[in-house]
């Protein structure tokens, strides 16, 4: 998990995060809402990979939050690898008026944890609320899952725009959070023994030992390193 500042000096950040599920639950049209505000009722299937970047002000600091959109079907999953690198955050997206995408949120979630890091900060998003007559997943099964699987639970519609921002700030919000209690720990650290090694050029993001650290220096290299 990686984010950088690209002038250290602003303290600005740089936060990847990746939109997975089903074709046509509605991915692009969150991000098109999201980063222009704008929505396309007939958009077709997503070819390759895209990524739209947002700045976002949280306590007074420019964060910006690169959202990656691929594309949902089979055909496609070779740049599977390379889309999840470097990711801090998910946003997995089912349509709540077809079952099927909600039964395939296991299998996603898989996919993210095998190919990135264990403590990406997922939300389960729920799409096209405005469907209310065409609704097969209950917004209490939509949240039971997410309880059960520890990802935090938003049901949103890009067409009407409801809960598209909150979703993608609740994200950002939580990653920054994590971040700054790290950085203030290393700070502590630092205080009690100016020699230690982290010296607050690195930050752990969760500390199961396993994960790789978010640096505050930017990475070099790797199509996707953010």
């Amino acid at each position: 998990m990686a984010f950088h500042s690209e002038e250290e000096k602003t303290e600005d950040y740089l936060f990847k995060i990746v939109l997975i599920g089903d074709s046509a639950v509605g991915k692009s049209n969150l991000l098109a809402r999201f980063a222009r505000d704008e929505f396309y009722p007939n958009s077709k299937s997503t070819i390759g990979v895209e990524f739209q970047t947002q700045k976002i002000d949280i306590n007074g600091k420019e964060i910006k939050a690169q959202i990656w959109d691929t594309a949902g079907q089979e055909r496609f999953r070779a740049v599977t690898s390379a889309y999840y690198r470097g990711a801090v955050g998910a946003l997995l997206v089912y349509d709540i008026s077809r079952h099927q995408t909600f039964d395939s949120i296991g299998r996603w979630l898989n996919e993210l944890h095998t190919h990135s890091d264990m403590n990406v900060v997922t939300i389960l998003v729920g799409n096209k609320s405005d469907l209310k007559d065409a609704r097969e997943v209950p917004t209490s099964e939509g949240k039971a899952l997410a309880e059960a699987q520890g990802l935090f639970f938003m049901e949103t519609s890009a067409l009407d725009s409801s809960n598209v921002a909150a979703a993608f700030q609740m994200v950002v919000k939580e990653i920054y959070n994590i971040l700054s209690r790290k950085v203030m720990i290393s700070q502590e650290l630092k205080k009690q023994d100016p020699s230690w090694v982290g010296n607050g050029k690195t930050v752990v993001l969760q500390g199961d030992g396993n994960e790789e650290a978010a640096s505050t220096e930017p990475k070099k290299g790797g199509c996707c390193s953010s």
